[in-house]
């Protein structure tokens, strides 16, 4: 196996167990703020600096950015709350 599908919540315990190698995404990512898809049925939510903190090497962030009122403008502030790290 060379990867899973993971919450934020448990990428650090798999990072730490499994290295640098192994790959890890993460869905249910939602970018800081007042968010304007809220949690949705994810149950697990963290936010995209979170999850890359955490160890997750992909993110899955769907609803956040499809049913924006920007999508353009949300997918570029998502990328950069990635880039600053807050």
């Amino acid at each position: 196996m060379d990867g899973v599908v993971a919450s934020a919540h448990e990428a650090t315990a798999i990072r730490r167990e499994l290295g640098d190698d192994f790959i890890i995404v993460t869905p249910g990512i939602r970018p800081k703020g007042p968010a304007e898809g809220g949690a949705d049925d994810q149950q697990r939510v963290a936010t995209p600096s979170e999850a890359v903190k955490s160890g997750s090497d992909f993110l899955v962030v769907g609803r956040p950015i499809v049913k924006a009122k920007n999508p353009l403008e949300s997918a570029k502030k998502i990328l950069e709350e990635i880039r600053s790290g807050s």
